[in-house]
């Protein structure tokens, strides 16, 4: 049986299949070519070296697909990393991918049912219709999509998963605050993110297509919208423009990719919830990989933080 990254450990000598989830060409002070690759299993990824290496082993390396790997785990500067010995292919029909991915905690199914019995509750009838009429369209991959290529919820489900965490969330709120409309908050929620299905390639090594690129998943989505409203017949409705605003809005301020900020009390509420669902995800995800006692890394997305692990 393969040992799975996470159980690594320092000075261990294996044989193990990893999917290989980047490549990074670069060249010693002595001129000799090597290879920096971003290898993983459903649990970790880890980079590994591959030095000396020859260009047939190179051209035989592909991003996405899983190899036989014989390696060393070494330590360099306080991180595991791996001193790859050879790497051989394999054949590909034969794999489970199912093993090399990162997925969601929650099952499919209950994504599903919450998702859902969110959509049941909606009462305003334009609402509804617009709704369902967009995550029929998506559902084929919905459930199966990432959040992001990298930052949060960046594994198989993770599109499904941070809405449902946000739903948890926007629940709670309405309790608290009963002046907070329900359903323009949990239209908002489920809809705003949809255009990520377009923008991102899918669960396996995640990057951006070319409408992704090109148009972001805030345009995208904004585009759909307009297209179920004039289908409907609702394109002059306050409904279908309230929502169009949320979606536009949800990334809150200018600089960080919205055309508009929220000038509506559920748009900016949108906003926050997606902010403390995604940075939640991040931290607790840095967390898992280092030990009680330890910072993590600088993150990024996190104005550049690095946060502790306690007890």
């Amino acid at each position: 049986m393969n040992k799975k990254v996470i159980d690594f450990k320092e000075g261990e000598h294996l044989q193990t299949n990893l999917l290989v989830a980047n490549i990074t060409k670069g060249t010693t002070n002595s001129g000799a070519p090597y290879l920096t690759l971003t290898l993983q299993d459903d649990t970790k990824t880890i980079e590994g070296k591959l030095w000396d290496v020859k260009p047939e082993i190179e051209k035989e390396l592909s991003i996405g697909k899983v190899y036989a790997c014989e390696f060393e785990v070494i330590k360099y500067r306080q991180t595991l990393q791996l001193k790859i010995i050879k790497i051989l292919p394999l054949i590909q029909s034969e794999i489970d991918m199912n093993e090399f991915i990162f997925k969601s905690p929650i099952s499919k199914t209950s994504l599903m049912n919450g998702i859902s019995s969110a959509i049941n509750r909606i009462q305003n009838e334009k609402i509804a219709k617009i709704v369902v009429g967009l995550v029929h369209e998506y559902e084929d991959r919905l459930y199966d999509y990432p959040a992001a290529s990298k930052i949060h919820h960046s594994f198989m489900g993770g599109l499904a998963t941070h809405i449902t965490g946000m739903l948890k969330i926007a629940d709670a709120l309405c309790e608290i605050y009963p002046e907070i409309s329900y359903d323009y908050l949990v239209a908002g929620i489920i809809l705003h993110d949809l255009g990520k299905i377009e923008e991102l390639s899918g669960p396996i090594v995640t990057e951006y297509t070319v409408p992704g690129k090109l148009l972001g998943h805030i345009s995208i989505l904004q585009a759909k919208l307009y297209e179920i409203g004039d289908a409907l017949k609702l394109g002059e409705s306050e409904e279908l423009t309230v929502l169009r605003h949320m979606v536009l809005a949800h990334h809150g301020q200018l600089e960080f990719g919205s055309p508009i900020r929220p000038m509506t009390l559920e748009a900016e509420l949108l906003y926050l919830i997606d902010n403390i669902d995604a940075r939640i995800n991040t931290i607790t995800k840095a967390l898992s990989e280092v030990n009680e006692g330890e910072f993590t890394p600088k993150l990024f997305a996190l104005e550049g933080r690095s946060f502790y692990r306690h007890k």
